[in-house]
């Protein structure tokens, strides 16, 4: 059974090994990831939200968690809108996919309207987040700071209306920006040494598929297994040649190597 509760200060080393472990897979694609030390940095933050701060446990262990920040929205005229920004949420991989990381969210969704905020903005993966009420960030007015827009940038109104009337460009706390290398490195040195994780060939995948997908897929010039991590699921159905059993094949594949798509 999975027990939610807030997180406590006794909590804090456990909460980044889990994101450490969870965020490990990213490790075939780049050299080294930051999100335990974002972890850990948040919490010196003044945009953190403690009272949003859960952990999930089965069985006594600690398996998941999720971490909020305050961010807002800043119209044309200058006005400025607070909302919500949720990252890492994090699950540790042999948990993955029991449900933990939606028992996170509602739980905390609950807890954000109790506290009276009305919307939640982030940037995450375009299959995943929309089953639980995130929709475009287009769709209410929304750009990032830059003054783009695209798929995995989303909003949830976590009342009805809460975002109309506003609109705007989107800016996430200072906190998140510009993540120092060497500050990665050395906070991570803290921790037991891990090998990065095998960079599998994305020829395993070609043994696997009918001509007419793999041919469609190799347009986009994957090297491994792990790069198909930059598209969306319903981004790849769209190619030519993508049936069902493609999808199948490419989210069995990508599963047996600790990756859940889509």
């Amino acid at each position: 059974m999975i027990q939610l509760r807030l997180e406590t200060s006794a909590d804090y080393r456990a909460v980044e090994e889990l994101t450490r472990e969870a965020f490990w897979f990213n490790t075939d694609r780049r050299p080294y990831i930051d999100e335990h030390y974002l972890v850990h940095r948040l919490r010196g933050s003044s945009a953190f939200l403690p009272e949003l701060a859960y952990v999930a446990e089965v069985d006594g262990r600690l398996v998941g968690n999720i971490m909020y920040s305050g961010s807002k929205v800043i119209s044309p005229e200058g006005v400025e809108h607070e909302v919500l920004t949720f990252g890492p949420l994090s699950v540790l991989p042999e948990f993955q996919g029991r449900g933990i990381g939606k028992a996170l969210m509602l739980r905390s969704f609950e807890k954000a309207r109790e506290l009276g905020f009305g919307a939640i903005v982030i940037f995450g993966h375009p299959d995943y987040y929309p089953r639980f009420g995130f929709r475009p960030a287009s769709e209410f007015g929304l750009c990032t700071a830059d003054g783009h827009t695209f798929p995995a940038f989303m909003a949830l109104e976590l009342f009805t209306g809460a975002l109309a009337g506003i609109s705007g460009r989107f800016y996430l706390d200072a906190v998140y920006d510009d993540i120092p290398e060497e500050a990665v490195l050395a906070f991570d040195a803290g921790f037991p040494a891990k090998e990065p994780r095998s960079k599998v060939p994305i020829a395993l995948l070609w043994e696997r598929l009918e001509e007419e997908a793999k041919d469609s897929l190799q347009g986009l010039v994957l090297t491994h297994l792990g790069d198909l991590g930059h598209f969306a699921a319903h981004q790849i159905a769209r190619l030519p040649g993508i049936n069902d059993q493609a999808l199948v094949t490419i989210k069995s594949t990508l599963k047996e190597h600790g990756r859940l798509w889509g």
